[in-house]
């Protein structure tokens, strides 16, 4: 791992510049670069316009381990009022929530019951809701949340990270039975130990994960999702689905909002199914820098905005 991406992961935990960095004006509008907004008003106009681009939309209201269980059912009435609308509104939009949101700190059993709430109105709505994972310490039970919901409601999808040792056999076991993936990189600080320290080996597992879930793309009880902006990986991986046989109608990819747009278009344009991850709210600092420490080259951007007044 580089040391740049060292900083920023330390910078994303800091408490001190948790507090004060949000404030700076030229922060604010480099973070404009991954969300269009704060409020979610911001989040469905975006939606719109993708869905006429014929781009479909996964919102995620920003936030993680709250710290009283009536922030938690805040925030499950938050996503039940976003569900009505995206029905209202008639939009190819989905949810993907962090279940530390939910309560997942403080109550199993409170976190569960949040959940259903959110997954019995995408079940019956033809909707789809996603689990974020998050720091590895949160893997297991995660995992077991999962694999509890799955068991009653079948449009409910789970994200994995490539840069854990372990995602693969956690990928083929989940495999054994219906279920909806979401492959990523992962964004969080870890331990050598516990996930691959260079960018080499995450990317040579994402890899080997997204082969094992191309031989499923299409099979009417796996839904699988390739999340990464590495368009040369992408590009790799789609060839070997080519070679299974796989149409690009069944081939999934998801990008973050404001990433690549010029592939989201043409990935789009070219047959493929894509979506884009579209972030908001308040609680922004800790994802922000953690999107900057996926690419640090991303820097360079928020420092060209020292200079804009």
């Amino acid at each position: 791992m580089g040391l740049s991406r060292e900083i920023l992961l330390w910078a994303s935990r800091n408490e001190w510049l948790q507090k004060h960095v949000p404030r700076w004006r030229f922060v604010r509008y480099s973070v404009r670069r991954f969300m269009p907004g704060e409020d979610v008003s911001a989040a469905f106009a975006e939606a719109e316009r993708f869905q006429q681009q014929g781009i479909f939309t996964v919102f995620t209201r920003l936030g993680e381990n709250i710290e009283d269980l009536s922030e938690a059912e805040a925030v499950t009435q938050h996503y039940l009022e976003v569900l009505a609308e995206i029905k209202r509104r008639n939009l190819p939009t989905e949810i993907s929530v962090k279940l530390t949101q939910l309560g997942f700190d403080l109550s199993e059993e409170t976190t569960l019951a949040n959940f259903r709430r959110l997954a019995e109105v995408a079940e019956r709505e033809k909707n789809w809701v996603w689990i974020d994972m998050e720091s590895s310490e949160y893997v297991d039970r995660t995992l077991a949340f999962y694999e509890t919901v799955r068991q009653e409601f079948h449009r409910v999808g789970l994200c994995l990270q490539s840069y854990l040792y372990r995602s693969y056999d956690d990928l083929e076991r989940l495999l054994q039975k219906p279920a909806a993936i979401r492959l990523v990189k992962g964004a969080y600080k870890e331990p050598r130990h516990i996930a691959f320290p260079k960018k080499r080996d995450v990317d040579a597992n994402y890899f080997r994960m997204a082969e094992r879930l191309v031989q499923d793309f299409g099979r009417n009880t796996v839904r699988a999702a390739i999340a990464t902006h590495d368009v040369g990986l992408i590009g790799r991986i789609r060839a070997r689905a080519h070679e299974l046989g796989v149409a690009d109608k069944d081939f999934e990819v998801q990008m973050l909002y404001g990433i690549r747009p010029a592939e989201q278009l043409r990935l789009a344009s070219e047959g493929v199914r894509m979506g884009v991850l579209i972030s908001y709210g308040e609680s922004w600092y800790p994802w922000y820098m953690r999107r900057l420490a996926e690419r640090p080259a991303n820097v360079l951007f928020v420092l060209k905005n020292l200079f804009v007044k």
